[in-house]
């Protein structure tokens, strides 16, 4: 049994980079799909659920604004990391004045997003024998209704944090923008990641996993009528 929620979600930026403008960032028109999964984990996730975007409702119109940051271009060593921690000379740190640079990001301003999803077990790890839907099912609920989260969720970049959440029994869709109406077609956008490992550890460890890094992207490409985005609709569609 598949046990769905609808949430309200609001904030001051979003950025949905698309994979094609990666270096200066800029968003999609919309949320992906797997943007949301990851905004989901943040209240609550086990190996043994997955979560799946069913609709993405917009309800502001679509603002865009550039804005230009200091970055790094470098990033910390793992592998310089742990050698310091087993005594070597290696210095894992950088310096900023050093390794500084400026990127422009076009990212989505005053933004307010309605989610239909629905998770499913995914036969990996169990922490209890009794574990079944109906208890993830409860749980998320909880936590939803209390705000609670292990880590900030956030609008695509970390940095972008969730303003407001809000669980409701259904949509209002009077409150959808003017500026939406009609179809719009995104183009092809991407929907997510499949990795490899299937979501398993390779070395068979979960209290000391090892996950791949190998993934296949999948794409899809769907129409936005009058503000609604019908995910499940195009999900037999996806294109690696």
């Amino acid at each position: 049994m598949a046990y769905g929620f609808k949430i309200i979600v609001e904030g001051d930026f979003a950025c949905f980079s698309r994979p094609e403008l990666k270096v200066e960032r800029v968003s999609y028109d919309v949320p992906t799909p797997s943007a949301l999964e990851g905004m989901l984990k943040a209240i609550y996730w086990k190996p043994a659920i997955r979560y799946v975007i069913d609709k993405i409702v917009v309800y502001n119109p679509i603002k865009f604004i550039n804005v230009r940051r200091n970055e790094v271009k470098s990033k910390v060593l793992l592998s310089k990391v742990k050698g310091q921690m087993n005594g070597k000379a290696d210095s894992p740190q950088i310096y900023a004045d050093e390794s500084r640079t400026q990127r422009a990001t076009m990212l989505l301003k005053d933004v307010k997003y309605g989610i239909e999803f629905h998770f499913e077990l995914t036969g990996l790890k169990s922490e209890h024998a009794d574990e079944n839907d109906e208890k993830h099912y409860n749980i998320l609920l909880r936590r939803l209704r209390n705000g609670q989260y292990f880590h900030t969720p956030c609008l695509g970049c970390r940095e972008f944090s969730v303003k407001k959440i809000n669980l409701v029994d259904n949509f209002d869709y009077s409150e959808i923008s003017s500026e939406l109406l009609g179809d719009v077609d995104l183009g092809y956008m991407l929907y997510g990641m499949k990795y490899i490992d299937g979501g398993k550890p390779l070395n068979d460890d979960w209290e000391n996993p090892k996950f791949s890094d190998n993934a296949d992207a999948f794409y899809y490409r769907p129409h936005m009528i009058d503000g609604v985005i019908n995910v499940a609709s195009y999900r037999e569609e996806k294109k690696c």
